[in-house]
């Protein structure tokens, strides 16, 4: 059974039924699960925790729905690594990332997918559908096969190769929209309206966001249960950046963990920064872009808790980050040549951030900062094209293999 007790609009706070809805009719303010605080406490403790799963399901006292129902295939508890070698580059003394790339699809839609498929075969659906930058329609694909449910994803029709493949291998009915995400979004927002379908980022949105403050849990409990001092985390729609901080407040609610005090920032591509470029104008409204950007998985130019982001950076105390591509793929050579880890674009957006907020003096050197990589980089390799060192290519010999070798250390002797 869930804690889960009703759904509650962010702005008027009036309360409606656990259905599929997603807005206020009221105020049109969004909409976001309300619990049980006193039962999650009577029920849960560390020790609960641990004894749960190897995922996101030993936090099953904090999601809206039924875990003994869920719709599993081994989404969350994935590895918080101490980066050492990418904090000395940085100047960083305390770094940790969340390694989100080794979930069964490869990112941390994985993590929303699995709490909104699970909610959504709970209200009786039978097809799962999204709008989607690539990361979300395999995860969207991958429950949906496992759930026994059919797959409807829309996706722009210039996605990377890769992600559509990613997708595509699942058997869904995959959409091909000409135009960017938002105007995807835009369409499945008018389809939820007119076809019986679970969106999962449309109207079961509020299940779905919930699977995200599984990442704060999870980095709590992996540091000996305390929250970190900073965050910094990639910001596409914004749900990501607020619920991970919502998953840390929970926990301080149910007793976990003390009350948290951790910063914050978030990180964007310069070619689609609304959260960014207001925050740097000191302004609490973003005005919509047109994104141009190689960081695909985070181009939503009208993103849906914009306004929230900013406000989470505000009583935080966070700030937020925009970097350029080629930053980005800078930034996805330095993360996997210092920490052996492959990130997809959004990974070289956070680490480029990283880079750029430590030299602004955002985060401090001591502070336990940590950095929050969401998606693989397999799905994402375009980027990388003529920025790596091309291998040498050598006839089957010692010869050939030393003076090809010493074109590249010239200065140093071939034994």
């Amino acid at each position: 059974m869930s804690n889960a007790k009703s759904l509650r609009c962010r702005e008027c706070h009036r309360e409606y039924p656990l259905a599929a809805l997603h807005v206020c009719e009221f105020c049109f303010g969004p909409l976001e699960v309300a619990y049980d605080y006193d039962a999650i406490r009577r029920s849960v403790s560390r020790t609960t925790v641990a004894n749960g799963p190897a995922s996101l399901w030993r936090y099953r006292d904090f999601l809206p729905c039924d875990p003994d129902a869920a719709v599993d295939i081994g989404a969350g508890f994935t590895p918080l690594i101490h980066a050492r070698n990418l904090g000395k580059a940085l100047g960083l003394r305390r770094l940790y990332i969340k390694n989100d790339t080794v979930n069964p699809t490869w990112s941390f839609k994985d993590r929303v997918v699995a709490v909104a498929s699970t909610r959504a075969r709970e209200l009786g659906f039978t097809r799962l559908a999204c709008a989607s930058t690539g990361n979300l329609a395999n995860s969207v694909s991958a429950h949906a096969a496992a759930a026994a449910m059919e797959a409807v994803v829309f996706i722009p029709h210039d996605l990377e190769a890769n992600k559509v493949l990613g997708s595509s291998v699942y058997g869904p009915t995959l959409v091909k929209v000409r135009g960017n995400y938002d105007a995807v979004n835009r369409l499945c927002a008018e389809l939820a309206g007119a076809y019986g379908w679970a969106f999962v980022n449309v109207n079961v949105r509020p299940y779905y966001s919930e699977g995200s403050k599984t990442l704060g849990f999870e980095v709590a409990e992996q540091l000996g249960w305390r929250a970190p001092d900073h965050c910094v985390v990639p910001i596409a729609s914004g749900s990501l950046f607020v619920k991970i901080r919502k998953g840390l407040d929970e926990l301080a609610q149910a007793g976990l963990i003390d009350e948290p005090k951790t910063r914050m920032s978030g990180a964007q591509a310069a070619g689609c920064s609304p959260v960014a470029t207001a925050w740097a104008e000191g302004s609490m409204n973003f005005r919509p872009q047109r994104p141009n950007t190689i960081a695909k998985s985070l181009a939503i130019g009208n993103p849906a808790d914009g306004y929230y982001s900013l406000v989470q950076l505000r009583d935080t105390d966070g700030a937020c980050a925009s970097v350029t591509d080629d930053e980005i793929v800078a930034g996805m050579k330095l993360l996997a040549e210092t920490e052996g880890v492959f990130a997809e674009t959004a990974g070289g957006v956070t680490v480029a951030s990283l880079r750029q907020l430590t030299a602004a003096g955002h985060i401090q050197p001591d502070e336990l900062t940590v950095a929050f990589i969401t998606g693989a980089g397999f799905k994402t390799v375009e980027p990388l094209e003529g920025a790596l060192r091309p291998a040498l290519e050598i006839d089957p010999t010692v010869e050939s293999f030393q003076d090809a070798y010493r074109t590249l250390q010239p200065t140093e002797a071939v034994a």
